[in-house]
């Protein structure tokens, strides 16, 4: 097939409600804006956004950079979107004579005209059922295999996630395509004021920026740094990001192990403040079961912040040998590397610089090669 002289892509981001939809949502928009600062002068390639209302509040710069085309719907209700997608969605990218739409939240609608390709994050709903509501894990289970199927081409953001899609969904190895992320360095958003007053931080701190979703792995977090504290470790676990299922079940046991005192639950905090928690950890505590890539080890280790990574999933592949994993739900393990790092600064030294060597791996302007390359792919390709 020979794909047209210039190829227009729509991307369906009817799916991204800002602020809900976690790790996808900083992937894919952070791949956008690597897209638009990308040298386009030649690249033969138009980009059309196909969003919610709220998308336009959330990111002013995309919306200015990119023709943009508003579904008149909240996000509030998934029922609507997914109708959409099914139906407005499939005019609209007729009338704007799109060639190929990207659907960059891991789903195909039901009802589809126009050549797609596919980024599937992860493959969590099938390996961890669990972690979903009923009505969730149904629509997935029955849409990511059909998606996969019908699509021209599948992104992933790793190559673990690419392995599972492949075998789990049986995809040929040569219709997927590897588009990490990369590593944004942010020097223009400092903090208001002191974070380390505001936030009551009076002692070195871990820190662990996750939602309280279950795959997360809280619990042992928690249990660990109790027990490193009492071997002697003189610090604080800072817990950064919205709550979420787990959330009365972390507080519960942060009393119940004793360490309320030590434990600093802040919620979201501006970008600012992150950067600066980064930047004065002792280390990242990443204790998550489950990642289809995990970004916040990149910020840590950019941000010249030791890791602590759990030795699962996608994480090794981000990891390498420029941090310390550990088995997710090995407590005894995970004390004692805290207890590590809390009491070692040349070990901590050693992983700060390991960090800055591998972090300089993940560049954004190559996520945006990979990116250009896989929509040729695409468009170059027959439907399956």
């Amino acid at each position: 097939m020979t794909p047209p002289q210039r190829l227009h892509i729509g991307v369906n981001l009817l799916w991204l409600v800002p602020g809900i939809v976690g790790g996808s949502e900083e992937y894919t928009t952070r791949l956008l804006q690597a897209l638009a600062e990308h040298d386009r002068a030649d690249d033969g390639i138009e980009i059309t956004l196909f969003v919610i209302k709220p998308f336009l509040d959330a990111y002013p710069d995309l919306v200015e950079t990119f023709p943009t085309v508003v579904c008149p719907v909240s996000g509030r209700s998934k029922a609507l979107r997914i109708a959409a997608e099914a139906s407005w969605l499939l005019v609209q990218a007729r009338r704007h004579r799109v060639h190929i739409l990207h659907h960059a939240g891991g789903t195909i609608p039901l009802v589809r005209a126009t050549p797609s390709l596919v980024s599937i994050h992860d493959l969590q709903p099938l390996l961890m059922p669990d972690n979903f509501s009923g009505l969730k894990q149904e629509y997935l289970r029955r849409r990511l295999p059909p998606s996969a199927k019908h699509a021209r081409l599948i992104i992933s953001p790793s190559d673990y996630s690419r392995r599972t899609v492949i075998g789990l969904l049986d995809v040929l190895a040569d219709r997927t395509a590897l588009v990490p992320p990369g590593y944004t360095e942010r020097l223009s958003e400092t903090p208001e004021g002191d974070p380390a007053v505001r936030y009551r931080l009076d002692r070195p701190f871990f820190l662990y920026p996750a939602i309280t979703y279950p795959h997360k792995n809280h619990l042992t977090l928690v249990r660990a740094f109790a027990e490193a504290t009492v071997k002697g470790a003189d610090t604080l676990l800072v817990l950064t990001h919205r709550p979420d299922t787990m959330e009365s079940e972390v507080l519960s046991l942060v009393d119940s192990v004793g360490v309320s005192d030590r434990v600093r639950r802040l919620g979201h905090v501006p970008r600012g403040d992150l950067d600066w928690l980064y930047a004065h950890a002792t280390a990242l505590t990443f204790p998550s079961r489950f990642e289809g890539f995990g970004l916040p080890v990149l910020e840590a280790m950019g941000n010249g912040c030791p890791v602590i990574a759990a030795n699962a999933t996608a994480l090794p592949d981000v990891v390498a040998d420029a941090g310390i994993l550990v088995d997710p739900d090995d407590v005894a393990g995970w004390a004692a590397a805290m207890f590590d790092l809390a009491t070692d600064d040349d070990r901590r030294t050693a992983l700060v610089d390991a960090g800055r060597v591998r972090v300089a791996r993940f560049q954004w302007a190559s996520s945006a090669d990979a990116l250009v390359e896989a929509y040729r792919m695409a468009a170059a390709r027959p439907d399956p």
